[in-house]
């Protein structure tokens, strides 16, 4: 796993890397794991830059195969538990957190993107959670939450209903990232500047400017009965046996 999710410092910033790029950098449960834990203790470092390995994606999501193991509803509960989870831990970080995306940041990696304090993106980069148009499951209400604070709810129902990916220029103009640079190469460039920026600012400031604004809308219902409804439906097996023999699936509501 270590060779999965690489973590370095150098001179005071941190490089994640989703290291998985014959895969679209698709998270196992081990990388999310590994990523919370450097969250929560970045081993000294100023800021963090979470990238993927090459250009095609930042991360397309949670590796669909370890789904397969999924029986009964306290499996899915537990997975978007995990995610709520580690997408917090990222949250609560007490550095400054740069998500620089290159290629598709979908599914999972689009919520790591969104929880980090800020993103900035190449030309290439697309973002979204394409789950109507191929799993046919759902996102947690933190996951929600969060992605309505940064785009807005109407933005968030049209990207979900229409699975369709927002390009660069439509993240810019919507908020969801900062800047767009030319490749990656300009990106990984600015990305670094960005952190040493911010790295350089007052880390009190910081902190409690990020933790304020997660209190204000840490307050969400429970959305367990929802998360039952989508990864026990026939919909749901479909759609993942679909997904992995590259195939349309067949929607049934049910």
């Amino acid at each position: 796993m270590d060779r999965e999710l690489l973590y370095d410092i150098r001179d005071g910033i941190g490089f994640v890397t989703l290291n998985r790029p014959a895969a679209r950098n698709a998270l196992t449960f081990a990388m999310y794991e590994r990523l919370a834990e450097i969250a929560a203790d970045p081993g000294g470092a100023k800021a963090l830059i979470l990238t993927g390995a090459g250009d095609k994606a930042f991360a397309a999501g949670t590796d669909i195969a370890q789904f397969r193991d999924f029986r009964a509803a306290e499996d899915a509960i537990a997975y978007e538990a995990k995610l709520d989870r580690v997408l917090g831990a990222l949250e609560r970080c007490e550095i400054p957190t740069i998500a620089a995306v290159s290629g598709a940041c979908t599914g999972g990696g689009a919520g790591i993107a969104a929880a980090c304090d800020l993103r900035i993106a190449a030309a290439n980069a697309r973002f979204g959670f394409p789950i109507a148009r191929t799993l046919g499951n759902c996102l947690s209400m933190a996951n929600l939450a969060r992605l309505s604070a940064l785009i807005g709810t109407a933005r968030v129902v049209e990207m979900i209903f229409t699975a369709r990916l927002l390009n660069a220029q439509e993240a810019l103009a919507s908020g969801l990232v900062s800047e767009v640079a030319a490749d990656q190469t300009t990106l990984m460039a600015r990305a670094e500047d960005l952190a040493r920026q911010v790295a350089a600012n007052a880390p009190l400031t910081l902190r409690a400017t990020k933790e304020a604004l997660r209190r204000m809308r840490d307050t969400l219902p429970p959305d367990e009965d929802l998360i039952r409804l989508c990864y026990t439906s026939e919909d749901f097996r479909e759609g993942m046996e679909a997904f992995l023999g590259k195939r349309a699936p067949v929607w049934k509501g049910r």
